[in-house]
């Protein structure tokens, strides 16, 4: 009897875990609301960025004296009494100016201030000038970018000048979405470099997760959440994500689908899991011991689905105690 009745039930949930599995899956209605809010920040971003272009105005940012150089870069020299250093000049691919009379100097990977400290010292030392007033700067430069993926409320390319703090490369997107995880994947420009997994969310102590740093060219990938499916005789059936530190027993689950109807069996709750082999298992669940402390609540894996039947007298009694209320108020109506 009971395989019979959960039969055609958990081919529905199976089906619902694959959509959880692609990540289709409608979680909640908050997300949208995030996803809304995400998307008017991003084109709030984009529309200043416009106006800034349109008016002319250009902004350097906080952390551009830490800009390191870079093939393609454009430059501008000037050392003060010596006009064979004045003028304009551009990295090569390999990373070098051509000077005159100096010759070529390696300045790739070197931020400005550097750079002009190495000039300065090629002149004191081939004794061209005894006190050398250099002043370079840059006039065009491509900013390296960060590509920031997964469950941000704005995915895509962001400028990065310097190595910067996980936290703030996050804000860059808006931050992370309701249906986030809490695990954030950096994979480094470096191919030769591991992925690193960061353990991140909003449960965590944030000086925990300051050390994580996140270099110009990274790439970072906020992890969707699990989620848990919980049907049958609840109050509000759908999916539910496991946010913060990525847990959910069988109590909470039940707790966040605001728990059992009139209707529903509580004695005992069914639960579909499915196996790291493709192979599912349905295990049967003493709920109603669990919310006594008679029996140890359970933590449920993503992806899982728990089935809260339904009691055929329990039924019955509802339906009676519907049918009694709607007779009072129509007799009360009749007195009046």
């Amino acid at each position: 009897m009971r395989h019979s009745v959960l039969l055609g039930i958990l081919t529905g949930a199976a089906l619902l875990v694959a959509f959880a599995e692609t990540g289709v899956a409608q979680i909640d209605m908050q997300q949208g609301i995030a996803a809304q809010s995400g998307a008017v920040t991003g084109r709030s971003r984009q529309d200043a960025v416009a106006a800034m272009r349109s008016s002319g105005l250009a902004v350097v940012p906080a952390d551009f004296a830490q800009l390191r150089l870079a093939p393609g870069f454009l430059l501008s020299l000037n050392v003060l009494d010596d006009s064979d250093f004045v003028g304009t000049f551009r990295i090569d691919e390999q990373g070098n100016i051509a000077l005159p009379v100096l010759g070529t100097l390696h300045v790739a990977g070197e931020t400005v201030s550097e750079a002009r400290i190495q000039i300065g010292k090629v002149l004191l030392d081939n004794k061209i000038l005894k006190d050398p007033q250099v002043d370079l700067s840059i006039i065009e430069y491509s900013a390296p970018e960060v590509t920031i993926l997964g469950e941000v409320a704005s995915p895509g390319k962001y400028p990065l000048l310097a190595p910067r703090k996980l936290v703030d490369v996050l804000a860059l997107a808006g931050g992370t979405t309701i249906a986030a995880g809490n695990e954030v994947q950096i994979t480094p420009s470096d191919a030769n470099a591991a992925p690193v997994l960061v353990h991140y969310s909003r449960a965590s102590n944030p000086k925990a997760i300051e050390d994580a740093i996140v270099h110009p060219g990274d790439i970072v990938q906020v992890k969707r959440a699990g989620i848990v499916y919980v049907l049958g005789a609840v109050t509000r059936p759908g999916g539910y994500v496991m946010q913060e530190e990525g847990t959910l027993t069988v109590l909470q689950a039940i707790s966040l689908a605001d728990g059992t109807t009139v209707a529903a069996s509580t004695g005992t709750v069914y639960l579909l899991r499915k196996n790291a082999d493709g192979s599912e298992v349905d295990i049967a669940l003493p709920y109603k011991k669990m919310t006594q402390g008679k029996s140890a609540d359970m933590r449920l894996r993503a992806t899982d689905v728990l089935y809260v039947p339904t009691s055929a007298i329990k039924m019955v009694l509802s339906q009676e105690i519907l049918a009694s209320a709607v007779t009072a108020s129509i007799y009360a109506a009749a007195i009046h």
